[in-house]
């Protein structure tokens, strides 16, 4: 079973994820406030602050980030060079590899995409596969 673990403010990651679940059946788990997890999993979260990584999200990562295979970040393209970079700032603090990025609550074709790349080029690999960081 595939976890995904996820932070939405907006509610576009919440869409993104109930779209994700629907196709595949997956879990998803949205992340509370001193939360602790016992399976690994996939983060998915969003950019705020044109250009920070939440601070749920950040304080989650500080305890629980050894059972995080991958990060997705959405984002809004408006942002320039701050589109969805919260993924590559927990990349770089946290060497958790940048699964893809998706703008607002992701179209189809961003679904899809998400699924077959959790399911095809990370499952099973070790986290730090070089595979993900495609985004």
């Amino acid at each position: 079973m595939i976890n995904l673990y996820y932070d939405s403010r907006t509610g576009n990651v919440d869409r993104f994820i109930t779209k994700v679940t629907q196709v595949t059946g997956w879990t998803a788990i949205r992340i509370q406030e001193d939360m602790e997890i016992t399976e690994p999993g996939h983060l998915i979260t969003y950019t705020t602050n044109f250009g920070k990584v939440p601070e749920k999200t950040a304080q989650f990562l500080t305890m629980q980030s050894h059972l995080i295979h991958s990060v997705t970040s959405s984002g809004n393209r408006n942002w320039g060079r701050n589109y969805a970079v919260a993924a590559d700032k927990i990349t770089e603090e946290f060497e958790i590899p940048t699964a893809m990025k998706f703008e607002l609550s992701g179209t189809l074709e961003d679904i899809n995409q998400f699924i077959d790349i959790i399911k095809n080029q990370y499952y099973d690999s070790k986290r730090g596969s070089e595979k993900l960081d495609i985004a």
